[in-house]
């Protein structure tokens, strides 16, 4: 015998299994939760540079800004918040939604300063989360033409002849002045401290011939070395430059403590989901290492670096405690 249901029963029976579809469906896609990287990015990127613009530091954040732009098919701005010699831009990323969105771009800076100030309104290691180092910042000792000294050697007989001579930095506590007075203790001279207000102020004055010598950033620099306005007569770091190649590290000359050097590194806030942050810097990573990155980030006299989150933590704690190493050495203290 056949039996046949009522249509409304039919139909209802055929709803009861539909929706008990839909319930199995979404079960399995929860148990299977999509990645926070997925979704990222889906709106505007913002690189904060915590300087004033036209700087090496902004310079690099809005080459590197356009090309993530070009790659992810995203918006990506470059905000300019300076103040506090970095500290007000540093603290503004440290206290933003840690969603990947809000980016910072800072300079070695950040981890001198716990060794130089009192107390900072953050701590580089809690508050913030390294993305990746995008490039090393070459610091060269010059002396500008006018004068005689044509190696370090006859820099420092100079300056024991003639003690309290003036050498400039790019500012009170950076990482110029902290070489400088490194050199005043590794080779017992006396010379005194000029602060200017940037590298552009001190290289003025370096072209006039108003200080004998100075650490300067290889970026500002690099012009006026190729027009034999300064001399080049030593860099930091542990290897020679590829812009300077006949120009001798302070190390290979006999002078300890220059090995620590500058850099520029892409930070997020502290919570920011791991899944993003490798996101962010393997793109990034990649673009420094792209033929086109190369050569922009050269182009700036900068050393490119990339490479993961996990290496550029790494690093940090290492050169962290090598500047408060430095900065016990020289009695150097911040505003």
């Amino acid at each position: 015998m056949n039996y046949h249901w009522p249509v409304s029963v039919a139909r209802a029976a055929t709803a009861v299994a539909l929706l008990a579809s839909i319930a199995v469906t979404a079960l399995c896609g929860a148990s299977h939760p999509a990645s926070a990287a997925d979704a990222y990015p889906s709106r505007r990127i913002t690189f904060v540079v915590p300087y004033p613009a036209g700087g090496a530091t902004d310079v690099l954040a809005r080459l590197l800004a356009n090309k993530l732009q070009e790659a992810w098919k995203t918006t990506v701005v470059v905000e300019n918040k300076s103040g506090g010699g970095g500290v007000v831009g540093n603290d503004y990323v440290a206290k933003a939604q840690p969603d990947g969105y809000t980016v910072l771009l800072a300079i070695t800076q950040i981890i001198q300063a716990p060794s130089l100030v009192g107390k900072l309104p953050y701590d580089v290691f809690k508050d913030l989360t390294p993305v990746t180092q995008a490039a090393l910042s070459t610091i060269v000792l010059v002396v500008p033409e006018q004068q005689p000294m044509k190696s370090v050697k006859e820099l420092i007989d100079y300056a024991k002849a003639n003690p309290g001579k003036p050498y400039g930095t790019f500012g009170n506590a950076t990482t110029s002045h902290l070489y400088g007075e490194l050199l005043k203790k590794v080779a017992d001279i006396d010379m005194t401290h000029v602060p200017y207000r940037g590298s552009a102020p001190l290289t003025n004055d370096l072209l006039a011939n108003t200080v004998t010598s100075a650490f300067q950033d290889l970026t500002t620099a690099s012009a006026q070395i190729k027009a034999g306005k300064l001399r080049a007569l030593a860099v930091g770091g542990e290897k020679r430059r590829k812009a300077l190649p006949d120009v001798p590290t302070m190390g290979e000359l006999g002078y300890p403590g220059f090995e620590v050097e500058g850099w520029l590194g892409f930070f997020v806030p502290a919570g920011t989901p791991k899944e993003i942050v490798t996101k962010l810097s393997d793109e990034l990573a990649r673009i420094i290492a792209s033929p086109e990155g190369i050569a922009g980030i050269e182009a700036l006299s900068l050393v490119p670096v990339g490479g993961s989150a996990e290496a550029f933590e790494q690093a940090l704690r290492r050169d962290s405690q090598k500047w408060a190493d430095v900065v016990k050495a020289t009695g150097v203290r911040g505003e």
